[in-house]
């Protein structure tokens, strides 16, 4: 019998090999092997031995332009006119403690701007925001693009999945990157991105572009061009967009883990919360409010005075879940383990709070203390303050004081100031694209408000 398989276009092999010797792909072979791989013709193997040639030979810009293009034609584009207010939306490229979106979605929403934030699931050592808030009982992640599109009109804020239909080709790269190795790769960080925020049809974009021990990005010089290349994505692609590069030497706030960064997201609702995680919140929302033109509208009076509490009930309660239901909380406690200060970096410490191979659908509240000087772990045991402790199935929040080993930031907010990369600018006047944010000293960032964890005393590490 004739064999009626119809004939592609490429050998995948060539591909890959072609990449593996750090040769350009061609903006058809690009095309082809993301839609291949989207409709099976390429299979997981070879589309991973693909992903991790471009990890270690890298892609040019037109590349990475190319790979963008075809993971957003891979699927359908949304768009949100109609909704009577500006669509902006915000990412971030994950670290440890990240749970700035749980507040600053209800933040924007209560401030009059609609945020349609497509989040993820875990990705390598960091938590994913929809992981964070399947904590909450009845919360559901998967929306249609009817219900997204209701909610967002309704309550001004939405966080779900992006639908199957959105750059699908995206989303089976994502699922073998978490499992291959290949997810830190700024080519692959960049367009994997983008892809979906484009298609998204927002009006604008703020860009949380992490760097340090705890994310994906472990240097400024790195975080930049990731944050440069992006920004250009968007410009390229007619979303205006802006980034901000900011340190993740060391957890956000206190509380690492799923249920526990909820908690610390609602304290931070509440009025409260530890100081680096309210000024970052503010500091992107400040972006965000300039892209819908509001530049001179301060976000602080929206957190402090519970109007965005509200707002977070309503966007909870409209994706089924219960904001005034108990979150997740382990009881057992067993051993201490103490870590070496060497290894305390951001990214030791997720792994001490979600586990090995606890990346994906798992609601785990979370286990990690840094304890204060003198103090008891759960279990009785008295904790130096220099040690990470682990205690089996132990929800806790991280109790102030790092380690020697990290690196601190220096005292103040530091930002440094690039020109904009293309003629777009954003209503209410010009503003630089890409912006490095510092944290202050870790006394300085949990001063505010903390309502049961000792103090530690400072330990610095010259500037």
């Amino acid at each position: 019998m004739q064999d009626r398989t119809p004939l592609e276009a490429y050998d995948v092999v060539d591909l890959i090999a072609t990449k593996r010797h750090a040769r350009e792909l061609a903006p058809d072979e690009i095309a082809w092997v993301v839609d291949a791989f989207t409709r099976g013709v390429v299979a997981p193997e070879q589309m991973s031995a693909l992903l991790m040639a471009i990890v270690i030979q890298g892609m040019g810009r037109r590349e990475i332009r190319d790979l963008t293009a075809a993971m957003i034609a891979s699927g359908e584009r949304l768009s949100f006119v109609g909704l009577g207010r500006p669509a902006i939306d915000k990412h971030s490229t994950g670290g440890v403690g990240d749970k700035i979106t749980l507040p600053l979605v209800p933040l924007l929403a209560a401030l009059g701007v609609a945020v349609p934030q497509l989040s993820g699931r875990g990705l390598g050592h960091t938590g994913g925001t929809l992981d964070k808030l399947e904590s909450i009982p009845g919360w559901r992640a998967d929306l249609s693009n009817e219900e997204m599109y209701r909610a967002l009109r309704d309550t001004g804020g939405v966080i779900c999945a992006a639908g199957p239909g959105l750059a699908p080709a995206d989303r089976a790269m994502y699922a073998l990157r978490d499992v291959t190795g290949t997810v830190a790769s700024l080519p692959l960080i960049a367009s994997s991105i983008m892809s979906k925020k484009i298609a998204e049809g927002a009006d604008g974009l703020v860009l949380d572009v992490k760097f340090g021990s705890g994310a994906f990005v472990p240097s400024l010089t790195e975080a930049r061009e990731l944050a440069s290349t992006m920004v250009q994505l968007g410009d390229d692609s007619g979303l205006r967009t802006v980034a901000l590069l900011t340190d993740m030497d060391a957890p956000l706030g206190r509380a690492v883990g799923n249920a526990n960064e909820v908690r610390e997201a609602v304290e931070v609702l509440h009025g409260g919360g530890p100081a680096d995680v309210v000024e970052l919140t503010l500091s992107l929302a400040r972006e965000m409010l300039a892209l819908a033109g509001m530049p001179d509208l301060d976000p602080g009076p929206a957190l402090a005075d519970g109007r965005a509490l509200e707002a977070w009930r309503r966007i909870i309660v409209a994706q089924g879940g219960d904001p005034e239901a108990a979150l997740p909380l382990h009881v057992k406690r067993k051993s201490c383990v103490p870590v070496p200060l060497g290894s305390c970096s951001g990214s030791t410490l997720a792994r001490l709070a979600w586990g090995p191979g606890a990346s994906g659908p798992v609601a785990r509240p979370g286990i990690p203390w840094i304890t204060p000087q003198a103090s008891k772990c759960s279990c009785g045991k008295a904790i130096p303050c220099a040690q990470v402790t682990r205690c089996s199935r132990l929800a806790a929040m991280i109790l102030g004081g790092l380690p020697a080993g990290w690196n601190h930031s220096p005292p103040r907010w530091n930002w440094v100031r690039q020109p904009r990369s293309s003629g777009h600018s954003s209503p209410g006047g010009s503003r630089p694209q890409t912006r490095v944010l510092r944290r202050p000293a870790r006394e300085a960032r949990h001063g505010a408000r903390p309502r049961d964890s000792a103090r530690c005393p400072s330990r610095r590490t010259p500037a």
